[in-house]
């Protein structure tokens, strides 16, 4: 590893030092941190306190939805944890983009668009579009719910020669259909979506995703699929329960969110991290374990719950895939793989879907 890599490493780690104080610090006023993402419309809090009074109710296992991790703090300590040494997936998804940009470029339909489906800071697309600008002037359409990402995201690629860069702070379906329905008759439209994020949903969930953008798309169109590869169970917990506490921060804040932005009083130094490898389904699940018998008042979903100790509330799943898993995926929701690049140092592939 470079000098400059382990470099940005540490710098990585302080920051995460930081802002994981800062949620410490915000447990104790119930809502003092602000962020530019904690959009207070009454139609943005009636939304978020019924998905979190739903989740929270669910029978069996309490739930909140994994999209809620994403506010400012969250957003930043998210990339953060991309570069935790212990946290393989994000570069192996950049050096595919690196090392294979060229190749994907050329498999494409000109002349082409692209749309990026939770974009983030948009760092990795760099290389995708940095080769589509050798050919041709490009639009690039991030769509992303977290307004600080987009705009770090807006203000990078928007800095590439013959790239133009218009951004969509909206869900991922949204967004696709405001792109799709804005194109030429002659453009094709590339949609990204790395990362595996596509992990994120049950199977079912994503079979269902992909095929609502499928419906979105004309034949012909492409879609760059990432997807995170079984491996050793070990590796795999390791990436999503950092020694740093880089995660658990990331996880503990969607408590302080709901804190700050629906009333609520969680404690959040009565709630532990947990990753749990679930073998029979092949997901990592994040979880947030009570750590004693505790009531939970939440104002604006007119909530309580009481929590018995050691009960969890879940709140993400990251599903692995066999490399062979994909192509049956991509049939299922009317795509054809018509190409996969594999990394050997952490096994993740790129998946080049056709719509059929």
């Amino acid at each position: 590893m470079s000098t400059q890599s382990v470099r940005a490493q540490e710098i990585a780690a302080e920051n995460c030092r930081r802002l994981s104080a800062k949620i410490h610090d915000s447990q104790h006023t119930h809502g003092a941190l602000p962020t530019r993402d904690a959009r207070q419309t009454p139609g943005h809090v009636a939304e978020f306190a019924a998905d979190v009074r739903a989740s929270l109710t669910k029978p069996g296992q309490r739930e909140l939805p994994s999209k809620y991790l994403y506010d400012e703090l969250g957003s930043a300590l998210f990339e953060a944890i991309c570069v935790l040494p212990e946290y393989g997936l994000t570069r192996a998804d950049a050096r595919l983009l690196e090392r294979h940009a060229r190749d994907i470029v050329d498999r494409l339909p000109s002349p082409v668009q692209v749309a990026e489906l939770g974009s983030g800071s948009g760092k990795k697309t760099r290389w995708i579009l940095q080769a589509l600008a050798q050919h041709q002037r490009t639009y690039y359409y991030p769509i992303e719910i977290s307004a600080s990402a987009l705009a770090a995201c807006e203000k990078e690629m928007g800095q590439i020669d013959l790239v133009s860069v218009v951004g969509y702070e909206q869900t991922y379906l949204d967004g696709l259909r405001a792109v799709a329905s804005r194109r030429d008759e002659k453009d094709h439209l590339l949609v990204l979506f790395l990362g595996s994020s596509v992990g994120n949903f049950d199977r079912d969930a994503g079979d269902s995703f992909l095929h609502e953008v499928r419906k979105t798309l004309r034949p012909g169109d492409t879609l760059l699929l990432g997807t995170d590869l079984v491996k050793d169970v070990p590796t795999q917990l390791l990436a999503y329960d950092d020694p740093a506490g880089v995660t658990a921060a990331f996880n503990l804040n969607l408590l302080a969110r709901i804190n700050r932005e629906l009333g609520g009083d969680f404690d959040l130094a009565q709630f532990r991290h947990e990753a749990r490898w679930n073998a029979a389904e092949r997901r990592i699940e994040m979880h947030l374990r009570s750590l004693c018998r505790q009531t939970v008042h939440i104002r604006e979903a007119n909530l309580h719950i009481l929590l018995e100790p050691g009960e969890t509330i879940w709140t993400e799943s990251s599903h692995k895939y066999f490399a062979q898993d994909v192509s049956a995926m991509a049939a299922r929701a009317g795509f054809r793989c018509v190409e996969q690049w594999i990394d050997q140092a952490w096994p993740f592939a790129q998946n080049l879907l056709v719509a059929e």
